[in-house]
């Protein structure tokens, strides 16, 4: 079962003092991105967060879970806890390196 548009924009609104938020539908669910950085999945709406050492003390409490078959254990995050939510997204978002840039295709690897 995929998550709701509604639940998306929900999360980012509890996160709109972090940085710049925005999601992207992927799979029928969702990544949330803090500054261009993927920080959250929200899978069935449920909020997903990397078990990083970066929130374990944030997060030691927090129930675990698996986002999609076949991925890691990620925390369990409480969205409703907006203060949690904000240091937790703000110290991954600090841990978090930006993507790379990606190339664009040429189409010079085609055969003459």
């Amino acid at each position: 079962m995929a998550g709701s548009l509604d639940f998306v924009e929900y999360v980012c609104g509890q996160l709109a003092s972090v940085g710049a938020i925005r999601h992207r539908k992927m799979f029928g669910d969702y990544m949330v991105y803090v500054d261009d950085k993927p920080i959250l999945l929200v899978c069935d709406n449920t909020v997903f967060v990397k078990q990083r050492d970066c929130v374990r003390e944030d997060m030691q409490e927090a129930p675990s879970g698996v986002p999609y078959p076949g991925a890691k254990s990620h925390y369990i995050l409480d969205i409703d806890d907006a203060a949690l939510a904000a240091r937790v997204v703000r110290r991954l978002a600090a841990a978090t390196p930006p993507p790379k840039p990606r190339e664009k295709a040429t189409g010079k690897d085609s055969v003459k």
